[in-house]
């Protein structure tokens, strides 16, 4: 997109908002760099430049805008819908890898060299995964400076910087200003959030429509790890140096979020996975554009655009939970994820609402007894085998996940046939492509839209939806009266 300077510079002079994310506006003049929406006078065409991300804008000498804030624009949909190492290098960025097991790790965690990680996303980024994390830190520690009560050395160590004199230089200058003035013109005309409790507002690209996004959330929520309170939907967050509670609600042009956190350096992690799962970063408008012209979801969308897949906070979990839900209802599958939860889940306290539990690692699901697994001696072995293969750590379920070989991966598992395979696929991997064309719920809407019924005749019709089938699936539950669809009254 960056690269196409006639569109970058369309979308800025329209200030299409569509374009936050996919790309960066730098003001030769003003050495500021913006997104495409900002709301200032645009500058001259000559004196623009465009990069692929905040980080490159950074390392060529520009700031952040501080009336557009660039650093807070949903994030470029191409990383939730690339599976090649680019893709699955930014997701692991994201969730934190690099400031945890530096350069490295995240090569090891790829497949690929340090030195083949660091061209691929130089090339295409501008940056390299140093200064891409280095982007987030800052990021991390606007929103930490801006909505906690935290002191500023602490801030520092919890954004991820090694010392607070890197902490004061990168603040001052990514955002021109000081850690302190930063906070004193973030309190202006505010009210502070509960003590302990972060509040921020989660972006996304309009249109979004949130019935079977949250709808799903909430009827498929395993007790005590997941609730719907107070038009909230709330659940505990297992993160890397610590556990959170987050509660999501939907606005008109933003998801509320308030997080509450054990260890503040997860924020940027745990607002990352809770963007994942509310599928944030998608492309609505490219997404509806295509399916719109099957003429049977074109009416569909045209009533409800936008619609999201709602995805997961841990790949793992789902996967659990996929097993658990296989042949049965929805309110059976919430009650054998509650069982495992009450005996291998981690209690938590949760001052704020019901919440009792995280859900239990693979490893501690290692140690169940299948003989205490209320359904057939087949499932139980699909169970225990998927755990078992997850906590060796064989199947990569998490965002650099590779989705064509951990799907091999899976089919090969004894019990796992297509319908699982596609669900971990669409809700755990989060690839926009997975079709469920066996889901009971697909075949009924199908048959209702006069679409052919049988799985392959369907999958055949459904090859003119690629690369968004994954959204298609979305518009057509809901076309169905189920709890799926609908957010629940106050």
């Amino acid at each position: 997109m960056y690269e196409c300077r006639e569109r970058c510079i369309r979308a800025v002079q329209s200030k299409d908002a569509r374009f936050d994310g996919w790309f960066f506006t730098a003001v030769l003049t003003t050495k500021i760099y913006c997104r495409p929406s900002c709301p200032v006078v645009p500058p001259k065409v000559e004196n623009m430049r465009f990069y692929p991300s905040a980080a490159a804008a950074q390392q060529a000498g520009f700031r952040a805008c501080k009336r557009c804030r660039p650093d807070a624009s949903p994030g470029s949909p191409e990383w939730n819908d690339r599976a090649d190492l680019v893709a699955r290098a930014m997701r692991l960025i994201a969730d934190g890898v690099v400031d945890r097991d530096g350069v490295p790790g995240l090569a090891g965690q790829l497949g690929y060299s340090v030195r083949q990680v660091q061209r691929q996303l130089q090339a295409e980024l501008g940056a390299g995964p140093l200064a891409l994390a280095r982007a987030q830190r800052a990021q991390t520690a606007r929103l930490l400076i801006e909505t906690s009560e935290l002191q500023m050395a602490d801030v520092a160590f919890a954004a991820g910087f090694s010392s607070v004199r890197t902490f004061n230089e990168t603040v001052q200058e990514v955002f021109a200003l000081a850690p302190t003035e930063l906070r004193r013109r973030a309190r202006r005309g505010t009210t502070s959030a509960a003590p302990g409790t972060i509040s921020l507002r989660l972006p996304f690209r309009a249109p979004l429509t949130p019935d079977n996004l949250f709808g799903h959330l909430i009827a498929t929520g395993v007790p005590g790890v997941e609730e719907w309170r107070d038009g909230h939907y709330r659940r505990t967050l297992r993160l890397p140096h610590g556990h959170g509670v987050v509660a999501l609600r939907p606005m008109p042009d933003h998801i509320a979020c308030q997080l509450s956190l054990t260890d503040q350096r997860d924020l940027a992690i745990a607002i990352s996975r809770c963007r994942r799962m509310l599928d944030l970063d998608a492309d609505p408008v490219a997404v509806d554009d295509l399916l719109g012209t099957d003429p049977v979801l074109a009416p569909l969308i045209v009533k409800a655009p936008g619609r999201r897949v709602p995805h997961t906070v841990d790949g793992e979990e789902f996967a659990v939970r996929a097993v658990l839900g296989q042949q049965v209802s929805t309110a059976a599958a919430r009650t054998h994820a509650h069982r495992l939860v009450l005996q291998h889940g981690e209690p938590i306290e949760d001052a704020a609402g019901g919440l009792t539990h995280l859900f239990p690692t693979m490893q501690a699901l290692a140690e169940l007894d299948p003989e205490t697994l209320a359904f057939p001696k087949s499932r139980r072995t699909t169970l225990t085998t998927l755990i078992a293969t997850l906590a060796r750590g064989e199947i990569d379920l998490g965002a650099g996940a590779d989705w064509d070989r951990a799907r091999e991966q899976l089919a090969a598992l004894p019990g796992i046939g297509p319908w699982t395979v596609e669900s971990i696929a669409m809700r755990a991997l989060g690839d926009p492509d997975a079709f469920v064309a066996s889901d009971l719920g697909i075949r009924y809407a199908a048959r209702d839209l006069g679409l052919p019924e049988a799985p392959k005749p369907l999958t055949d019709h459904a090859r003119a939806w690629r690369p968004w089938r994954a959204y298609a699936v979305q518009y057509l539950w809901a076309t169905g009266d189920h709890a799926i669809n609908k957010i629940p009254t106050e």
